[in-house]
């Protein structure tokens, strides 16, 4: 089955105002820009994003988020994009942090098909007992926070119980794939494409270079394409783009 959109556009036409996405990318490594900005220019909102990060350097979900078009953020650092960190106080964003190993796992195991499963990340804190805040009220107080979780011991050690995302759409970007969907991410775009591209039920992927059926070695695809219903082509020049988070020169 040939999966290739001609456009990011075309790719990204069907998802709606408040649509959950899981969106691939580690810092500004292997974000799926081209996609994320054919959503910009839809004027898709309201959106609910699961990522390990929400852009930075007015870079991948950063545009969406300046924009207004982001509701609620599933993650693990806000690091330092100060929009993020403005809006989140501002409670006009709502935030659940998670520990960045058990959003990997929650969103593989929602892919897998596994609704749930123990982790003993988060016991003993307000990831597990509850209270974290995810919504402010804007004065500084609490207006939504979590909900405690269940926690169970298994051979003298407690877990605490945590679900698989599931999430309407995935962007992910690779830096190979062919027209059947199998990927392969180059070096730390691996981090949380793969994953993202698992929990879609729609799984978009932009890719650098495309190749025919076969041009990819069995043995080197890091994603099948049983996981991607759609494959857009990147031009040699937004394959090109990628910009650094930060520059580090030797003295």
């Amino acid at each position: 089955m040939d999966k290739v959109v001609a456009t990011a556009g075309a790719a990204v036409a069907d998802v709606p105002d408040g649509a959950s996405l899981a969106v691939g990318g580690f810092g500004l490594s292997g974000v799926p820009n081209v996609l994320i900005e054919a959503l910009h220019e839809r004027g898709t909102g309201g959106l609910s994003v699961v990522s390990n990060n929400c852009g930075a350097m007015e870079s991948g979900l950063a545009v969406l988020l300046a924009a207004g078009r982001i509701a609620r953020v599933t993650g693990s650092y806000i690091g330092a994009n100060k929009e993020f960190a403005r809006q989140y106080l501002a409670g006009e964003l709502e935030v659940e942090m998670i520990p960045q190993g058990t959003l990997a796992e929650r969103l593989r195991a929602g892919g897998a098909g596994i609704p749930a499963f123990y982790t003993p990340a988060g016991v003993g804190t307000q990831v597990a007992d509850g209270g974290l805040p995810w919504r402010y009220d804007g004065s500084g107080g609490v207006a939504l926070a979590s909900p405690p979780k269940e926690v169970r011991e298994f051979d003298g050690t407690e877990y605490v119980l945590e679900r698989g995302i599931r999430t309407d759409f995935a962007l992910v970007r690779a830096a190979r794939g062919d027209r059947h969907g199998n990927l392969v991410f180059a070096k730390s775009s691996r981090n949380f494409n793969p994953l993202a591209a698992m929990a879609g039920r729609v799984t978009i992927a932009e890719v650098e270079e495309l190749v025919e059926p076969g041009g990819i070695d069995p043995d080197a695809v890091h994603l099948p394409g049983i996981f991607v219903q759609r494959v857009v082509a990147l031009t040699a020049e937004q394959a090109a783009r990628k910009p650094v988070e930060r520059r580090t020169v030797s003295t």
